[in-house]
Parts: C-alpha cells; sequence; structure tokens
C-alpha cells in the first residue's frame, strides 16, 4: 500500500475516481475488482453506511494496487477514523475550520469542497489547489468551471454529482479538470442484481472514452 501519494500524482494517474455507497464488505471487493478489471484502480469509498470504515479497511489491507479514499467526510472523528481505517486520499463535500486542521496533521491528500468563487478562495488561500466541485450539475457545473478558469488558473478540480457518459465530455474537455467522480458505475440496482460484469463495462467504456478526449478524437 502507497502511503506517500501526493493530490497531484493522484490526479495524473486517475482522471475517472468511482464515488461507491458500500455495507457489504464481501459485496465492496467484488465491486472493487470489477472496477480493476475495467481499468480504474482508484475508488472513493463515502461514509455514509454503518459498515464503510471497515469497507475501507477491508479494501485497503486485501487490495494493495487499489487507491482507496473516503469520501463524504465531514468532521475530524470521521477524517481521524477514515485514516486509522487505512484510506489514503480524503474527500469532503466543503470545507471549514475543523477539517483545515485535522487535515494538517496528515501527509495523505485532502480534496476539499468548494462550489462559490469566495469557497474557492478560501479553499485556495489555505494552500488547497484541488478541490471537489459538488454537486456539479446542480451547480451548471461545466459552465460555471469553465468561467472559473481564467480567474483562478491554479485550482484543478473534481466535478461530482449527476456525471455520466451522457456529459462526462462536457467536464473532461475542461483545462481546470483533473477527473470527474462517477457515482453512476457502481449503483445499487447493480448491486442488488450483483451484475459486477456491467461494473466492468462500464468502467472500460469511461475510460476509453476519457483517453479519447484527452488525445482530442472527440
Amino acid at each position: 500500500m502507497n502511503n506517500n501519494l501526493t493530490i497531484t500524482q493522484i490526479f495524473d494517474n486517475h482522471n475517472i475516481i468511482p464515488v461507491v455507497t458500500l455495507n457489504d464488505i464481501d459485496c465492496a471487493l467484488k465491486v472493487a475488482n470489477a472496477l480493476m478489471h475495467g481499468g480504474i484502480n482508484i475508488i472513493e469509498v463515502t461514509l455514509r453506511t454503518d459498515n464503510a470504515l471497515e469497507v475501507i479497511r477491508h479494501l485497503s489491507h486485501n487490495l494493495p494496487q487499489l487507491v482507496v479514499g473516503a469520501g463524504t467526510v465531514l468532521n475530524a472523528t470521521q477524517y481521524n477514523l477514515a485514516v486509522e481505517n487505512g484510506a489514503q486520499f480524503i474527500v469532503s463535500p466543503g470545507l471549514n475550520q475543523e477539517l483545515i486542521t485535522t487535515s494538517k496533521k496528515y501527509t495523505l491528500p485532502f480534496l476539499p469542497g468548494a462550489i462559490t468563487p469566495s469557497e474557492v478562495l478560501t479553499a485556495y488561500s489555505h494552500g488547497f489547489c484541488h478541490l471537489k466541485y459538488f454537486p456539479a450539475e446542480s451547480y451548471n457545473g461545466s459552465s460555471s468551471l469553465k468561467s472559473m478558469a481564467s480567474v483562478f488558473p491554479q485550482i484543478k478540480f473534481c466535478p461530482t454529482g449527476g456525471i455520466d457518459l451522457s456529459n462526462a465530455n462536457k467536464y473532461l474537455s475542461l483545462a481546470n479538470v483533473a477527473a470527474i467522480g462517477c457515482s453512476f458505475l457502481v449503483n445499487q440496482d447493480i448491486i442488488n442484481q450483483g451484475d459486477f460484469a456491467r461494473i466492468t463495462d462500464m468502467a472500460l467504456e469511461i475510460t476509453k472514452f476519457a483517453q479519447q478526449i484527452k488525445q482530442g478524437k472527440l
């Protein structure tokens, strides 16, 4: 397991980040393996279930080739527990002084959320140059991020929320978008059906799509 990743290294190597909500350990391992078979070696496990920390711990321990992050981190307690259970990066939908102070205790990457110019400026003033943009589609994300590019040229964003294959190109084509968060890759219907092959198929599709955009073919 590599606990020395920087936020820049993460985004240099991963422009598609699955955002998953999982409670069952066996299911989580199947989901992770399905994603890796589809060429995606990173996952953000949201802290929205009772067993989320156990999921993070098991994935980190059993799949050292997978970069495992904790998402929906709202306070210092969750932040500390995520790190203790093996999270290699931390994601929050927002930013406050408690999270800023806690993040300074660790060397692992922290991706705080910001939507408005004031929030972006606040985050930047505290040394954060990579930010989550959530919920992207609800805030007309692609247009808003395009407008922010000239104002905040130092900032790279990871928009999340409402992004799928139908609109991913609007985000991936933006110069200030380093990666996109994708919850559509692992949804509850797929989990209920146990259709893990579908996860692999969609992972292959979105990674190929992202590569074509990067190469200017789309």
